[in-house]
């Protein structure tokens, strides 16, 4: 029988209780991984890990609010001791904020919890991260972008704004680490069918959808593809680079 893709690796997944997160824990913790959760809330992650438990996946739960550097840094820490090593690091965690809102609109407090999790979040889970890979010269990290970053949004600037950075922030640290085994990469999806996006209000999802040519959203289990073969051995000469997964919309 042919081994695990990810067997004997080592992998963290922020946002990993729901949606795109919880889709690429089971796929890596099916193909071998040892996946742990990062989530805010205690009850959605204990739910699903007992679900994938249930499913004979063992993972593991850590509650890391990826704004906070403290918990950033324990969270990351905790799975090393335990582990030994840290092979991949996929970052989910992200809220949507103000949606068919115009700028005018938009509170600084909103604005500044947006850039907390989506933008600060993402800086912090790659920089400790990266300091725990560099300890073996092997790692993939995987930030999570949107094609909001790219084309921005009506109606969703502290998003778009947000997503943006990321995109920025992968360019720039996968540059950084180019001549290592490491890599640093995200991916830009459009409207994906997501419990998030259930929340989001009903013109928003119509004006995201119909700017897609396949007329759909994404799948969970099509991002869940893409994501984990960017953060397989495989996509090895891939860094700095943000994948579409966009039905067709993404220009560039």
């Amino acid at each position: 029988m042919e081994e695990a893709r990810f067997a004997d690796q080592v992998a963290i997944v922020t946002g990993g209780a729901d949606g795109i997160g919880k889709a690429i824990v089971r796929r890596l913790a099916e193909e071998g991984a040892r996946v742990t959760i990062f989530d805010v809330s205690v009850a959605n992650a204990e739910a699903t890990a007992g679900e994938l438990a249930e499913s004979g996946l063992r993972v593991g739960v850590e509650i890391v609010d990826i704004a906070d550097e403290d918990a950033v840094r324990s969270g990351i820490e905790s799975v090393t001791d335990q582990h030994g090593k840290l092979d991949i690091m996929v970052n989910c965690a992200a809220i949507v904020g103000p949606t068919a809102t115009k700028i005018t609109e938009v509170t600084t407090a909103e604005f500044d919890l947006e850039t907390a999790i989506n933008l600060r979040g993402t800086f912090l889970m790659t920089k400790f991260a990266l300091l725990a890979m560099e300890k073996n010269d092997y790692g993939r990290i995987l930030n999570f972008a949107s094609i909001a970053g790219k084309e921005g949004n009506a109606g969703m600037s502290p998003y778009s704004a947000t997503k943006a950075g990321v995109i920025g922030l992968v360019k720039s640290a996968g540059k950084e680490y180019a001549e290592t085994g490491i890599t640093v990469n995200a991916v830009a999806p459009a409207v994906i069918r997501t419990p998030m996006v259930e929340g989001v209000h009903p013109d928003q999802v119509k004006y995201m959808t119909d700017k897609i040519p396949m007329k759909r959203c994404g799948t969970l289990d099509e991002i869940a593809a893409l994501s984990c073969w960017v953060v397989s051995p495989e996509a090895s000469f891939c860094t700095a680079f943000t994948f579409d997964l966009t039905g067709g919309r993404a220009v560039y």
